[in-house]
């Protein structure tokens, strides 16, 4: 399984394609492009779709490629906001979230998204190869887990899986904070 769930993304790391896609909850919502070109650095824009006039599309360089985007209502207001999938160079698809919220439909901000390496409990065993999803209003985060070797770490045979809830954050802006995580048996 471990096997199965490492080839499934380092195939995934290697079918890169430029990146073009509409994602609405109800009549709302956001166009995601990204070029997917380098692996170093691609430009993102966003524009958002079924906002009023004054929602403006932003672009801007990310490091690394979107792999998959997203749309839920993340912080039960009823309104759509955005995941992004990005994952830097490198060869164990050490992925990150860039997201989005809908403040009424009128404008967006940004969700800011911890860097596991902070997180004293969940950085423990992780090498990469993460996986990311929407469930219910929450992103999920889920990536093998292997030896606490800093050299020749090997796969436990265990996934961890991490739960996020959107929370207000700093200066009004909103964050993902870690709800619970656990271990299973692949």
């Amino acid at each position: 399984m471990l096997f199965s769930l490492c080839t499934m993304v380092l195939a995934a790391q290697n079918n890169f394609r430029k990146f073009d896609s509409t994602m609405k909850l109800g009549r709302a919502g956001f166009r995601v492009v990204c070029s997917n070109k380098s692996e170093e650095k691609n430009m993102l824009s966003i524009t958002p779709v079924g906002f009023s006039n004054q929602a403006r599309d932003v672009s801007f360089d990310i490091k690394g490629r979107v792999l998959k985007a997203e749309v839920d209502d993340l912080n039960n207001d009823n309104f759509p906001d955005l995941v992004i999938y990005v994952y830097p160079k490198g060869d164990k698809m050490k992925g990150t979230v860039l997201g989005v919220a809908s403040i009424n439909n009128e404008s967006f901000m940004p969700i800011s998204f911890p860097d596991i390496t902070d997180d004293i409990k969940n950085r423990v065993g992780y090498v990469g190869y993460d996986q990311f999803t929407l469930m219910e209003g929450t992103l999920m985060r889920r990536f093998p887990v292997y030896t606490a070797d800093s050299v020749g770490a090997q796969p436990t045979g265990m996934v961890r899986q991490i739960q996020y809830r959107t929370v207000p954050g700093e200066r009004q802006n909103l964050q993902f904070k870690v709800v619970r995580s656990y271990e299973f048996k692949q």
